[in-house]
C-alpha cells in the first residue's frame, strides 16, 4: 500500500526526550516500510525515520505545544503531500482527524487521548463534518468510553521488547516517569515511595507553564534527600532509569488511554504499582506484571509484594500483547480494510451519474 502518515506537529519523530505518540508513530510507520509498504510521513522538523519518505511543512519545531497556528500551517499542506496516497493515518489530533477526513484518500485517525464529555462531543462534531473518516482506538477501555462514534477497530500501542535491555531492578528505587500534573500523580507517588521506605527518582516532563506552576507549588516543597528530580530525560536514559528501578508508580488519577511508560517499563522487566483508571487493568495484569489498586493509599502497603513479582513474566507479557509486530498487524489490517473500502466507494462512483438526466430527476427522489 501506500501510506500516508500525519504526526503532530510538536515533537520530532521519534522523540529526543518525552513523546510516547511520537514513538508508536516512529515504530510504526519504520516497520511498515520494512513490510514493503511505500510510506510517507509528515512530521515536526526533525523528524528521520530509517525508510520512511519525512515531510515536514514548518520550518522549525512550535515552542509550544498546542497553538492553533501552527496547527493549521502543519496540517493544511499535508492534503497536497499525501494526495498520492491510497491510505492515510492521523495521529495529530481532533483538528487533523477533521482536515484528513477531508482528503481524497480514505483516512483513519487514532485517537490518542481520553474521551471524556467534551472530547465526546468534539469527535461527533469531527465525524460528522469527515463522514467517511474512521477511528482506531489504543484501547478497549477508550473505545468503550465513546459509544456511537465510528470505530473501525482497536490497535494496542507496543514496542520492540528485543531492542531493550533486561533490567535487573538492582538500584533499589522506586521511579515515577509522565508529565508533571495533578492527574499523573507525581506527589501522590512521592507519598506512596516515602510510607514504602524507599526512595523516588522522577523523570517528567515540565516545559508548559501550567506543567511549572504545579511543580513549583506541589511538588518542588516535596523534594528532599530520599526523591531525585531528574528532569526531562532522553530515551536511553529513560529505559536505563527503568531497567533498574524496583517498581514503577504509577498513581494516575484520570481515564489513561494506554499508557506506554507501563509497557516500556514491563518490556524491561519493571513491575507496575498503578491505580485502576482507563486502561490500566487492561496493560497490567494484577499479580503479575503489577499490582492493580483502586486508591493510591492501596499502592503504598503493596510495595513488597510488588517487588517479589518475576522480572521475567514481565517481559513476556509485553512481548506477547504488546510487542511492535502485533500493533504494526493491526495497523496493517486496518489500512487495508479502509484501503479496500476506498477502492469500491471510487469503483462504485464511476457507474453514478455526475449529473441529472434530462428531463430533471425521476420521481420519488426528493425533487419538488
Amino acid at each position: 500500500m501506500r501510506i500516508g502518515v500525519v504526526a503532530p506537529p510538536w515533537i520530532p519523530v521519534p522523540a529526543p526526550g518525552y513523546g510516547g505518540i511520537e514513538a508508536v508513530v516512529a515504530d510504526t510507520a519504520g516497520e511498515l516500510a520494512r513490510r514493503g509498504h511505500d510510506v510517507a510521513l509528515v512530521a515536526a522538523p526533525g523528524s528521520d525515520v530509517p525508510g520512511v519518505r519525512t515531510m515536514t511543512p514548518l520550518p522549525r519545531v512550535p515552542e509550544q505545544i498546542g497553538l492553533t497556528a501552527d496547527e493549521w500551517a502543519h496540517l493544511v499542506p499535508s492534503l497536497a503531500l499525501l494526495a498520492d496516497r491510497e491510505v492515510v493515518i492521523d495521529h495529530s489530533g481532533p483538528l487533523g482527524a477533521l482536515v484528513m477526513g477531508q482528503a481524497s484518500p480514505p483516512a483513519l485517525h487514532v485517537v490518542h487521548g481520553p474521551l471524556g464529555d467534551a472530547e465526546r462531543a468534539l469527535y461527533r462534531t469531527v465525524c460528522h463534518g469527515a463522514p467517511r473518516l474512521r477511528l482506531v482506538a489504543i484501547s478497549r477501555s477508550q473505545q468503550g468510553s465513546g459509544p456511537g462514534l465510528p470505530w473501525a477497530g482497536v490497535a494496542h500501542n507496543g514496542l520492540d521488547v528485543d531492542a531493550l535491555p533486561v533490567g535487573g531492578g538492582r538500584g533499589g528505587y522506586l521511579a515515577f516517569l509522565g508529565r508533571i500534573t495533578a492527574d499523573k500523580g507525581v506527589a501522590e507517588a512521592i507519598a506512596i515511595a516515602r510510607e514504602a521506605g524507599m526512595p523516588l527518582r522522577i523523570a517528567a516532563k515540565c516545559r508548559e507553564p501550567a506543567e511549572q506552576e504545579y511543580f513549583a507549588r506541589a511538588v518542588e516543597p516535596l523534594i528532599g534527600d530520599d526523591v531525585t528530580w531528574l528532569g526531562e530525560v532522553d530515551q536511553a536514559d529513560k529505559i536505563a532509569l527503568l531497567a533498574d528501578a524496583a517498581a514503577l508508580v504509577f498513581p494516575i488519577r484520570w481515564p489513561e488511554p494506554f499508557g506506554m511508560v507501563m509497557i516500556e517499563s514491563m518490556a524491561v522487566g519493571t513491575p507496575v504499582l498503578a491505580t485502576r483508571w482507563g486502561s490500566v487493568a487492561e496493560v497490567v495484569r494484577d499479580g503479575v506484571t503489577g499490582i492493580v489498586r483502586d486508591q493510591p493509599e492501596e499502592l503504598a502497603r503493596e510495595v513488597g509484594r510488588a517487588l517479589e513479582l518475576d522480572r521475567a513474566a514481565c517481559r513476556e507479557h509485553v512481548r506477547e500483547h504488546f510487542s511492535l509486530a502485533r500493533m504494526t498487524d493491526r495497523h496493517e489490517r486496518l489500512l487495508a480494510a479502509a484501503c479496500a473500502s476506498g477502492t469500491e466507494r471510487r469503483r462504485r462512483s464511476r457507474f453514478l451519474p455526475s449529473e441529472p438526466p434530462i428531463g430533471g430527476l425521476p420521481r420519488g427522489s426528493g425533487s419538488r
